[in-house]
């Protein structure tokens, strides 16, 4: 396989970097004190991106995660990690390229499994980022990491699905439209054809946005809401693909989802590294510069080491999804997640140890960066969930011919 970057994609890797280092990175801070001081306002909406989303859109660069004939830019899986790996330079530029999660996988779910009418309804507006959207999975009473065995049901009645169950961690819900709720539709059927995924628009009645759960004293931004729903009625052809088909449907969306997720890791522990290297040659101590002492040396080489070979192995991982689908690359995905979330953190820790108690403060983005990266830990499935999928497969390979 060869990893050499296209032309055309470097030249979008330059000018989109040359974007956010310009125009978004400079109004980090503000944004951050924004969500703060206006929750349940929040930045994804303010004018300003607003503005750079149309300047954007001017450049060709939107929505690359999407089909060309669904309005984005058509790129392969791998492509769009190229991609993704700058734009993780920054918290706010996903929302300023029109590729922020969750609206960016409800609209790939909307694109390949939308009727024309749902396309027309709500993959349009979202696709154009003219609303924002959730997506409704987790639930408080049962364990996140296995979804066949969630309890929010829809029945169905006459031409309407009535909804009852108790959502959390529906991100970005407060200011959405609707949101796609995961619900069991047969609780008799098979263990993986139990649920569907059915639009749910927010200001249906019975939907309640509850409270923004708290993470780590933060619940700013679009937030990670707690949601219920109360014989929520919709109509029927609310449903997305066949009844059924909702495990199979989140499978779909999870897998390149995470490559996406691990390349924008990247550009964040770059950008961390970056800082490190800049500051430890500014800060002196002890008669010389953080550059000089040993420690700090080796923390930098190991980063530098760790993010390669994460950046290796993702980048290998999208390639085996662009050549050969995402069911045969299962184990190299659960193999990125698990070691990339942990690279990320690793890095963002030493980072935050050379900057002493700036790097805890908030007059730079690493304690945001760490706050955010924690969770990578456990969201798309926890590190010990992944580290099974690996193991299983490398146990498979190897077990004695009469246990096969």
């Amino acid at each position: 396989m060869d990893f050499a970057i296209p032309s055309h994609i470097e030249k979008m890797r330059r000018e989109i970097r040359a974007f956010i280092e310009e125009k978004v990175i400079p109004w980090e801070q503000e944004g951050f004190e924004y969500d703060e001081e206006n929750f349940p306002l929040c930045s994804e909406d303010h004018p300003y991106i607003r503005q750079l989303q149309e300047e954007v859109k001017s450049m060709g660069y939107w929505a690359l995660h999407l089909p060309k004939e669904a309005g984005g830019g058509g790129l392969s899986v791998l492509e769009y990690g190229l991609i993704n790996e700058i734009i993780g330079r920054s918290y706010f530029a996903p929302r300023v390229f029109g590729s922020n999660a969750p609206d960016s996988g409800n609209a790939e779910i909307l694109w390949d499994y939308g009727t024309d009418e749902q396309k027309e309804t709500y993959f349009k507006p979202l696709a154009a980022g003219e609303v924002r959207s959730f997506f409704g999975m987790t639930e408080p009473e049962t364990s996140g990491s296995d979804p066949r065995n969630l309890k929010t049901s829809a029945v169905r009645d006459g031409d309407e699905w009535v909804i009852n169950g108790h959502k959390w961690y529906s991100s970005n819900a407060n200011g959405s439209k609707f949101g796609i709720v995961m619900a069991v539709t047969d609780p008799d059927a098979g263990t993986y054809k139990r649920q569907s995924q059915i639009i749910v628009p927010t200001d249906t009645p019975g939907l309640t946005l509850v409270r923004p759960i708290s993470v780590m004293g933060h619940t700013t931004g679009g937030g990670h809401w707690e949601v219920t729903f109360d014989n929520v009625r919709v109509p029927y052809t609310n449903i997305l693909g066949e009844e059924g088909s909702g495990f199979s449907i989140a499978q779909s969306r999870l897998g390149p989802g995470r490559i996406h997720h691990c390349m924008r890791w990247i550009g964040q522990a770059n950008r961390a590294l970056e800082m490190m290297c800049d500051y430890a040659h500014r800060r002196e101590a002890f008669g010389g510069t953080l550059a000089e002492k040993q420690t700090v040396q080796n923390w930098i080489a190991d980063s530098a080491a760790e993010i390669h070979a994460f950046r290796m192995i993702t980048l290998d991982a999208a390639w085996k999804i662009d050549n050969l689908g995402t069911k045969e690359a299962r184990t190299e995905i659960s193999m990125i997640k698990f070691y990339g979330a942990n690279v990320l953190m690793n890095v963002l820790d030493r980072a935050i140890q050379v900057h002493g108690g700036l790097g805890v403060s908030d007059d730079t983005p690493l304690a945001f960066m760490w706050r955010q990266g924690r969770a990578a830990r456990i969201y798309d499935g926890p590190d010990e969930v992944h580290r099974m999928v690996v193991s299983r497969h490398m146990l498979k390979r190897f077990a004695p011919k009469d246990e096969t």
